[in-house]
């Protein structure tokens, strides 16, 4: 029999996945899983529980939360050199790393893909000690997704992240930047930095084409450029192969940032730590479960 550990947060989105678990379990054991599920109770607590699978080397892995809850599950397999295959359930207010995967909320249909496709290879990111799936940043708006209000969230959904964003137009940083990466090395004044492994961000499409096997990491660069800073985001939001002088776009397997800021860094939606950050790509660091026409977009360095 095949081992799996399930692993949910009943706080995720409209806080009401407690009432599918069982569903969920059933379809595993239906599928021939020795299933051993676990409800999340306080932050951090996913990744303990991840990392124990990884020591008791499950087969598969099946985590149903938002963003925060898959960070948390993969910062557990990073400690790992066993990693088991993610299944995962998008059940978050946003869920961009689901979009991006092609991975549906509808939980019947989540549990189909488990079962159903294969795995591929992600890269992951380390940033300091710490690991990001999909996106680090700094600057302006970037404690919207940590600073709303979660019975807001639940209540109204992405609205709640918009009614935030609007209470901080006029807070733009100007934030000093050192930055050495694989071709060089610059320095400016800027409003706003981006590290995407993704197509999605705050529920905008960020990256026009990305690749999330490569080995290498987006980077979105804003300069700072008081009053007209939101009308760049805006333009840039809306074209993301957009680059011009205020919006810097490069590829880098590593970075080095040093910064005079103390502004906080985002993880993945979560906070992430103050002032200077270290970037390493993982190439294929972690196995997770997608829709075949997600594998040929996205995940184009695949070995058979």
């Amino acid at each position: 029999m095949k081992k799996c550990t399930f692993i949910y947060n009943p706080k995720s989105g409209k806080q009401d996945f407690a009432d599918k678990a069982d569903y969920v379990i059933q379809r595993l054991i239906d599928a021939d899983y020795v299933v051993e599920s676990h409800q999340t109770n306080y932050q951090g607590e996913a990744t303990e529980l991840s990392r124990k699978a990884c020591l008791d080397m499950v087969d598969l892995l099946v985590i149903a939360g938002g963003d925060g809850t898959f960070n948390e599950c993969v910062n557990g397999l990073m400690h790992s050199h066993y990693r088991p295959q993610i299944g995962y359930i998008p059940a978050g207010t946003c869920c961009d790393i689901g979009n991006t995967l092609g991975l549906s909320k509808d939980v019947p249909t989540a549990v189909n893909a488990i079962l159903n496709y294969k795995s591929v290879k992600m890269d992951i990111v380390k940033s300091n000690d710490r690991y990001f799936c999909y996106v680090s940043g700094n600057g302006a708006y970037i404690d919207i997704s940590y600073v709303t209000d979660s019975n807001l969230k639940r209540k109204i959904g992405y609205l709640a992240y918009i009614i935030k964003g609007a209470e901080e137009l006029m807070t733009i940083p100007k934030i000093r930047m050192r930055v050495t990466y694989d071709d060089g090395e610059f320095k400016g004044k800027f409003s706003l930095i981006l590290l995407i492994n993704s197509k999605r961000v705050a529920g905008i499409n960020m990256i026009y084409k990305p690749t999330l096997d490569d080995g290498m990491i987006n980077v979105v660069l804003y300069r700072y450029l008081f009053p007209f800073n939101n009308i760049i985001y805006f333009f840039s939001f809306f074209l993301p192969f957009w680059s011009t002088p205020l919006v810097k776009r490069f590829k880098t397997s590593k970075m080095k940032i040093v910064t005079s800021s103390r502004s906080k860094w985002n993880v993945d939606g979560e906070s992430g730590g103050i002032g200077n950050q270290e970037i390493h790509v993982l190439k294929q660091a972690i196995s997770i479960i997608v829709p075949d026409n997600i594998r040929k977009r996205f995940f184009r360095n695949q070995s058979e």
